[in-house]
């Protein structure tokens, strides 16, 4: 068996590296002309004749890249990320905001891709968001009887959380309307009490079985579970994506054993390139510390950071903690997936040996749970470095911002959720709403900012989310709040590249372009802190750079097939 792989040596030759900027995200040297790679690693970056005379005192005849009209940038860190799923959603339909408007619309699109499917096998959508469409409402199980009426069918919703199946669906596993719901989800009923297909965390595990990830287990279930070798497909399939869009590094929010076992043979058979850094489920943090995982362990491509819990549910999907129920419908109220004092046990554990927690929590009483456990964690075990995240962290009071300051809680956000459906967040909590996701009252407070992207909430594609933050205009091009809460192109870069590398841990390494740091790169065919913010998500990612190779190069360029 291979041992876990690195790069460093494998192909990576002395290069020098020049650009027309070189926006190193570094605080010593904001940008550089030229730098010089070797080993995987960045040896000096400055001018052209400093970097000439540092290969010449090396001792090294580098070769040469230059970019003489491009930009190049650390880099991307997607600190939150959910990569077998992402890569599930892949071999699915697309039924993401862009590519449909309507119910009916949705419908076309998946008897299309049942046309591709043999006999029987199930057919599957994601990303549709129920209050982009015309309807403004989730499709039901009749409407996708009219897609198929012999196999299952279901389309996942834009959260994640939860979407809805086709009344064979609900027949083959015994689903009736007197059917109970699960604890932490719901088979959703009409007024009649029929059952809609419509269904919500728990309730997944008819379609993902008892071994996925649910309420029983610490978080919602989302994976269904595919043969090995499709898993390696799948994140085959991802893998690119990520690249494609200048992403060098993740954080997967979300590592059971399925995960484990589909990195791990990545890794067995020399076909990780990107860098993942683990966050594992709660329900595994006993065996995390029985292990010993409280420590560095891992190597450049793989490595264990943390424990990922969960406060409470999703907006997209109505189930975060709204208690008073959501302005679009009263009697939904979302729910909590621990009570205070049993989450607080499981932070303060975690906290105590030295791990790092990521916590998902999106309503205000969520994230106070939150912060309240953190702050009685470090005061029983101080740490001024402990770095605990909370992810999403949607709509927090301006108190619990000052709290996550003094307390250095680390929010990671996804301003793309606002790009797709911030319009819905509005809809469904009403004005509270246009503060989704409020860097710039982060910054303000100065706590540390973190974009990423939830693939596959979210495609991987920083610069969107770099002119989210920098616009806060949607998809509809409405725009979600005052400008007190967007942040410059300059930030949203830095929370990008080198916030995300401190989020999960890694900023001695990857984040910025340094002496000594990874040589991970990549080449962008325009500035973007000199276009307008409404143009920088259509700047193209040319080339992503790992270790000091080429890792993706877009179609068409020069170095295509290098």
């Amino acid at each position: 068996m291979r041992s876990l792989a690195t790069y460093d040596a494998r192909d990576s030759a002395p290069t020098i590296v020049t650009a027309g900027a070189i926006l190193t995200v570094d605080d010593e040297r904001p940008t550089a002309e030229a730098m010089l790679t070797a080993g995987g690693r960045i040896l000096a970056v400055g001018s052209l004749s400093e970097v000439e005379a540092a290969a010449t005192a090396a001792g090294l005849d580098p070769e040469r890249a230059d970019y003489p009209g491009e930009t190049i940038v650390p880099g991307f860190i997607d600190a939150h990320a959910h990569p077998l799923m992402y890569g599930q959603l892949l071999t699915w339909v697309d039924l993401t905001p862009a590519n449909v408007d309507s119910i009916p619309d949705i419908v076309e699109r998946m008897r299309e891709g049942a046309k591709k499917l043999p006999a029987g096998v199930p057919v599957r959508g994601f990303g549709y968001e129920q209050r982009n469409l015309a309807e403004q409402r989730h499709p039901n199980r009749h409407e996708l009887d009219q897609i198929a009426d012999d196999r299952e069918v279901y389309i996942m919703n834009a959260s994640g959380h939860g979407g809805v199946v086709n009344t064979f669906t609900l027949e083959k596993y015994g689903v009736t309307k007197d059917t109970p719901n699960p604890e932490g989800g719901e088979f959703f009923r009409d007024a009649d009490g029929e059952l809609t297909g419509e269904l919500s965390d728990a309730a997944c595990n008819v379609l993902t079985g008892l071994h996925g990830v649910k309420i029983g287990h610490h978080g919602p279930n989302f994976h269904l579970g595919d043969e090995p070798a499709e898993h390696q497909r799948q994140m085959d399939l991802v893998q690119r994506e990520f690249l494609a869009g200048g992403v060098t590094a993740i954080g997967d929010a979300q590592v059971s054993q399925r995960e484990f076992a589909a990195y791990l043979a990545m890794a067995d058979r020399g076909a990780l390139e990107m860098r993942v850094s683990m966050y594992f489920l709660s329900h595994l943090l006993d065996q995390v510390i029985d292990l010993g995982f409280t420590g560095p362990f891992g190597n450049a491509f793989l490595s264990a950071a943390g424990i990922k819990l969960y406060a409470d549910g999703t907006l997209g999907g109505w189930t975060a903690y709204f208690p008073d129920g959501y302005l679009g419908d009263p009697c939904r109220k979302g729910q909590l997936y621990h009570e205070p004092r049993e989450y607080t046990e499981l932070v303060r554990k975690a906290h105590g040996a030295g791990l790092q927690t990521a916590t998902h929590a999106q309503s205000p009483i969520a994230i106070k749970m939150v912060v309240d456990a953190i702050e009685q964690s470090l005061a029983d075990r101080p740490d001024a470095d402990a770095r605990h995240r909370i992810e999403h962290c949607g709509l927090p009071t301006p108190e619990d911002i000052a709290r996550m300051a003094e307390l250095g809680i680390r929010p990671v956000n996804q301003t793309q959720h606002y790009y797709n459906w911030g319009e819905g967040v509005e809809q469904a909590i009403g004005t509270p709403g246009e503060r989704f996701n409020p860097l710039g009252e982060f910054r303000d407070a100065g706590v540390p900012m973190t974009i990423s992207s939830d693939a596959p909430v979210a495609e991987p594609r920083p610069l969107e989310a770099i002119q989210a933050a920098v616009t806060r205009v949607t998809r509809r091009g409405h725009k979600l709040g005052p400008d007190s809460l967007r942040i410059s192109a300059a930030e949203a870069l830095r929370a990008h590249t080198l916030e995300g590398a401190v989020s999960i841990g890694r900023e001695a390494e990857l984040g910025s372009l340094a002496a000594g740091k990874r040589a991970d790169f990549v080449v962008l065919g325009q500035n973007p802190l000199e276009v307008a913010g409404e143009d920088i998500a259509a700047i193209p990612v040319l080339e992503t750079w790992v270790d000091g190779s080429r890792r993706f190069v877009a179609a068409g360029t020069a170095a295509e097939g290098n």
